[in-house]
C-alpha cells in the first residue's frame, strides 16, 4: 500500500517531469501532455482534451496560479480526490522511485503509530497548502489526518455501494451553490465541484446505517483526543469532509460538536449555518450566523476578513425566511467592508428589486456586472429591474445578454417571456416559454403562460393543447377556469361564423351611462377603487392577520420614544425592524409569499409614511393604516385603528386624539389606498397645525365612514371580502367569458351579466352598444338572483286580471 509520504513524492516527480519551464505550474499545454502520457492506450480528440482541461481548471480554480497553471498542491489534490491513480500513472510514465530516498527526504509518513515527526511535518505542509486559502486554516494536529483518511475510505465505500445499488441520486439541475461564489471563500458553501449538481444519499439504507455507525467510532476517537483543541480540530475536519461530500446532516452533527468545544470560535458556527441553510432550516441557519457574527466582532482583527462573508450568508438566510428588507442591511454591510465583493452587490440588487426599490437595484446590479461582466444572474435581475422601471427595450438586451452567457438560464428565459407578453409580442413570448420547458419540463407556470401567449397570438388549438399539458402538471383551479374560458371563446367564435362586420370583444362605455338599480348595487367608480384595495389586501395577506394581533403587539412590545426633527415624540422604527413585526403577525405565510407582501407594503405604504427617506416609520401610524385591511369585524378594525393613534406618545393616557391627527390619518388612508387622490391631500395636511381640538371615538367614526371625505370605501371592500369566492353556477361574464366569481352585475333590460372587473372598467358586449344607458342590479350569489327572480314572477302574477 502506498503511504502518504511516498504518494506525495510520486506526485512531485510527475509534476516536475511535465513542468517543462520550471515555473512551478502546469499550463494547459503541459497538463495536456500529462493526460496523454498517463493514458497511452487512449486516443483523445482535441475536443476531449479541451473538455478534460476545462473541468480540471474549473474544479481546482483555487490552485491555478495565473498564467503558470495548476500548482503542485493542485495536482496532489486531484489525486487525493480520486481523479487519478498515482501508482498507475507513475508506472505508465516509467519513472523510477526509491522509497528509502523519499523517506530520507522527509516526505514519507507511515500510517503506523511509530512515525518520523519530520516526515509528518513535511507531509502536513504539503496537504494543508490546499486549505491555506480558506478561513479554516487547515488541519492542526497530526492525529486528525488519520481521522480524515479513515473517513474518506468510509465515504468512498458508501458511495460505491449506493451507486452499485442505484440508490445514489444526482440532480444536475439543482444548484446548491447558494452562498458566495468560489473565489471569495471556499468555506461559504459547497465547493465548486458540486455547484452544478446535488447528491442525494439514501439515508434509509442498511449501507448508510453502517456508515453512520462507523462514523460514530471516528467521532469517539476525536472526543478522546489528548486536548480540547485537538478534539475541536478533529470534529471540524470530519465536518468539512462530510460537507464536501454533501452529507450535510452528518456534517452538521460534527460542526455542532465543535461549537460545544469552542463556543467563541467563528468557524464551527459559520459552517453549521451553511449546513442548516442547505437543509432548508433558514431560521436556525440565521441564528448560527448571528453567533458567528458575534464571535467575529468580539474577536478583534483575527476574524475581520470573514465579516463580509458572514454578512452575505446571514442575508441569504434571512431571504430564506422571506426577510428581504433585513437581508438588504447585511448585503450593504458586506459591500461596504469589501467594495469588490460582486456577489454581495448582486444579492443587494436582487433584494432591492424584491422590495420594489428599482433604481437602487439597478445601481447595485450594474456595479456587480462592472466587477464581473460574465455574471448571468446579475444581468437577469438587472433586466427585471429595468422592465419594472419601464425601460423595456434595454431590458430585452440585458435579458438576451444573460441568456447568451447561460443559454439554459430559466429565470432569464421566463422573465423575458413575461416582458414579451406585456409588449403584446405573443409569438416571441411563446418561444421563450418553450425554451424554459426544454430546460425544466415540469414548469407548470411556463406551460400556462405558453398557452396564454399562444392564445394572444391567435393559435387557439395550440393554446388548448398547452393548457391540457399544464393540467397534467398541476390541478390548480385557475387552470380549470382558463380551460372554461377557452371553450367559451370557441363557442362565441362559432356563433359569429364568418361575419364580415366582426367587432372587438367589448366596448368601453363612459361612467355616466352606467346606472344602478337598488340601494345595494355598488357604483362603478367605487367598485374600481375597492377592487384595487382588495388586490393589495390579497397580495399582502393582511386579511390573514387578525386585527387583535395588532393590539397585542402594541400591548406587549415596548418601542423606545424618539424625537423627530420638529421635536415631536414618536415611536418610530427602522424598516427592517418593522419587517420583523410583520413576520410575527403573518407567521402563517410561506417565505416567498411573505416576500411579495413586504414588496407591496414597502411600495404602497412605507414609501408614503417615510416620505423623508430616513428609513424610519411611525409605528403607531403604520398600525392604524393597516388595521382596516386586517382580519376581523369591520367595527373592531376601526377601534384598533383608533387605539393605534392613541398609542402614539402624544396621546398616551388619553381617550381622545387631536382633530389634526384624525384628519392626517384619514388623508393618509386616502393617499395610500385611493389612487385618484394621489398625494395632493397629503400636501394640505402639513399646513393644518392650528386646530388643537380633540375628537372622541364616535366622532372619529363619523369622519372615517364619510363616503366623500373619509374612508367609507371600506364598506365596499368588506363586501368583496365576503363574496370573492362566490361562484354563480354556469354564469360567465358576457365580456371576458370567464366564470363569474364574486358579485354578478346583471343589466336589467337586456339580461347580459358582467363580472366585478369588467363592470368596474365599464366594458359591455358590442351587441348592446346602441343603448342610451345601462341599468345594473348586483347579485352576491345565485341564491340572491333566484330570490329576485321569484319576487319578479310573483309581482307579475299579481298584475294579471282576475277571470270572471
Amino acid at each position: 500500500m502506498t503511504t502518504r509520504g511516498s504518494r506525495s513524492e510520486k506526485v512531485k516527480r510527475i509534476f516536475h517531469q511535465f513542468d517543462g519551464n520550471r515555473d512551478g505550474g502546469l499550463s494547459r499545454e503541459e497538463m495536456s501532455a500529462l493526460v496523454v502520457a498517463v493514458n497511452p492506450r487512449v486516443k483523445f480528440s482535441d475536443e476531449q482534451i479541451s473538455a478534460i482541461l476545462d473541468e480540471v481548471f474549473r474544479t481546482y480554480a483555487e490552485f491555478i496560479d495565473g498564467d503558470k497553471g495548476l500548482t503542485f498542491d493542485g495536482l496532489l489534490r486531484t489525486y487525493d480526490d480520486g481523479a487519478g491513480d498515482v501508482d498507475r500513472d507513475f508506472d505508465a510514465l516509467g519513472i523510477e522511485f526509491n522509497a528509502d530516498e523519499a523517506s530520507k527526504g522527509g516526505s514519507e509518513a507511515s500510517s503506523s503509530s511509530i512515525t518520523d515527526e519530520r516526515a509528518v511535518e513535511a507531509q502536513k505542509q504539503q496537504r494543508t497548502a490546499a486549505w491555506a486559502v480558506s478561513p479554516n486554516h487547515g488541519i492542526v494536529f497530526d492525529e486528525t489526518w488519520k481521522l480524515v483518511d479513515d473517513l474518506e475510505i468510509l465515504v468512498k465505500r458508501l458511495k460505491s455501494k449506493q451507486e452499485k445499488d442505484g440508490k445514489l441520486k444526482v440532480d444536475n439541475n439543482n444548484n446548491v451553490d447558494a452562498f458566495s461564489d468560489a473565489g471569495w471563500s471556499r468555506e461559504l458553501g459547497p465547493s465548486s465541484d458540486i455547484s452544478d449538481k446535488r447528491i442525494y444519499w439514501e439515508e434509509s439504507s442498511h449501507d448508510y446505517a453502517v456508515f453512520v455507525k462507523e462514523l460514530g467510532v471516528l467521532r469517539s476517537k476525536a472526543d478522546g483526543a489528548r486536548s480540547r483543541e485537538e478534539a475541536f480540530d478533529g470534529h471540524m475536519a470530519i465536518g468539512r469532509v462530510l460537507y464536501e461530500h454533501q452529507l450535510f446532516k452528518e456534517a452538521l452533527v460534527s460542526f455542532k460538536r465543535a461549537c460545544e468545544l469552542q463556543p467563541t470560535d467563528v468557524r464551527p458556527h459559520f459552517k453549521a449555518g451553511n449546513c442548516l441553510y442547505v437543509l432548508g432550516k433558514y431560521k436556525e441557519s440565521k441564528d448560527e450566523f448571528l453567533l458567528a457574527l458575534e464571535a467575529a466582532e468580539s474577536g478583534g482583527n483575527q476574524w475581520a476578513y470573514l465579516l463580509p462573508q458572514i454578512y452575505v450568508n446571514l442575508g441569504i438566510s434571512l431571504e430564506g425566511e422571506g426577510m428581504v428588507l433585513s437581508a438588504c442591511e447585511y448585503y450593504r454591510e458586506a459591500a461596504i467592508l469589501c467594495p469588490t465583493h460582486y456577489r454581495a452587490l448582486k444579492l443587494l440588487g436582487s433584494a432591492l428589486f424584491g422590495v420594489g426599490e428599482y433604481r437602487a437595484a439597478v445601481k447595485a446590479l450594474e456595479e456587480a456586472i462592472y466587477l464581473k461582466p460574465d455574471y448571468a444572474d446579475a444581468h437577469c435581475d438587472l433586466a427585471s429591474s429595468l422592465h419594472a422601471m419601464g425601460e423595456d427595450e434595454r431590458a430585452i438586451e440585458v435579458f438576451q445578454r444573460a441568456i447568451d452567457l447561460k443559454p439554459g438560464h430559466v429565470d432569464a428565459l421566463y422573465n423575458l417571456g413575461g416582458l414579451y407578453m406585456d409588449l403584446g409580442r405573443f409569438q416571441r413570448a411563446s418561444e421563450m416559454y418553450t425554451r424554459v420547458l426544454a430546460v425544466w419540463p415540469n414548469h407548470w407556470r411556463a406551460q400556462l403562460n405558453k398557452a396564454v401567449s399562444l392564445l394572444g397570438a391567435g393559435e387557439t388549438e395550440e393554446a388548448k393543447r398547452a393548457l391540457k399539458e399544464a393540467l397534467k402538471m398541476t390541478n390548480r383551479v385557475e387552470l380549470h377556469d382558463a380551460v372554461s374560458h377557452l371553450k367559451q371563446l370557441q363557442k362565441k367564435k362559432v356563433k359569429k361564423g364568418n361575419s364580415a362586420n366582426e367587432e372587438g370583444p367589448f366596448i368601453v362605455v363612459e361612467p355616466s351611462k352606467f346606472k344602478t338599480v337598488g340601494e345595494k348595487t355598488t357604483l362603478r367608480p367605487e367598485l374600481a377603487i375597492a377592487l384595487q384595495i382588495r388586490v393589495f389586501q390579497r397580495i399582502t395577506r393582511l386579511w390573514k392577520c387578525d386585527v387583535e394581533g395588532l393590539r397585542r403587539e402594541m400591548r406587549d412590545n415596548n418601542v423606545p420614544v424618539s424625537y423627530s426633527g420638529n421635536g415631536v415624540p414618536t415611536k418610530s422604527i427602522r424598516r427592517p425592524n418593522l419587517e420583523e413585526i410583520l413576520r410575527r403577525l403573518l407567521n402563517v405565510l410561506k417565505p416567498e409569499t411573505f416576500q411579495g407582501a413586504i414588496k407591496a407594503i414597502n411600495e404602497k405604504i412605507l414609501s408614503v409614511l417615510d416620505d423623508s427617506g430616513s428609513g424610519r416609520v411611525d409605528l403607531g401610524m403604520f398600525y392604524a393604516v393597516i388595521a382596516p385591511l386586517c382580519g376581523g369585524h369591520p367595527d373592531k378594525r376601526k377601534r384598533v385603528a383608533f387605539d393605534a393613534l392613541l398609542w402614539k406618545p402624544e396621546n398616551e393616557g388619553s381617550s381622545q386624539i387631536t382633530k389634526m391627527e384624525a384628519v392626517k390619518y384619514i388623508k393618509l388612508l386616502r393617499a395610500i389606498y385611493v389612487p385618484s387622490q394621489g398625494m395632493s391631500e397629503m400636501l394640505e395636511v402639513h399646513g393644518e397645525t392650528d386646530d388643537t381640538s380633540t375628537v372622541t371615538f364616535n366622532q372619529f367614526l363619523e369622519m372615517y365612514d364619510d363616503s366623500e371625505w373619509g374612508f367609507g370605501i371600506m364598506s365596499t371592500v368588506f363586501k368583496l371580502e365576503t363574496r370573492d369566492r362566490n361562484r354563480h353556477g354556469n354564469q360567465v361574464c358576457s365580456v371576458c367569458r370567464y366564470p363569474i366569481i364574486g358579485s354578478r352585475f346583471k343589466e336589467v333590460k337586456t339580461g347580459f351579466s358582467l363580472c366585478n372587473q369588467c363592470y368596474s372598467e365599464g366594458k359591455i358586449p358590442p351587441t348592446f352598444k346602441q343603448q342610451e344607458e345601462y341599468k345594473f342590479r348586483e347579485y352576491g350569489s345565485e341564491v340572491e338572483a333566484m330570490k329576485a327572480k321569484c319576487v319578479c314572477f310573483s309581482m307579475q302574477s299579481h298584475k294579471k286580471p282576475i277571470a270572471t
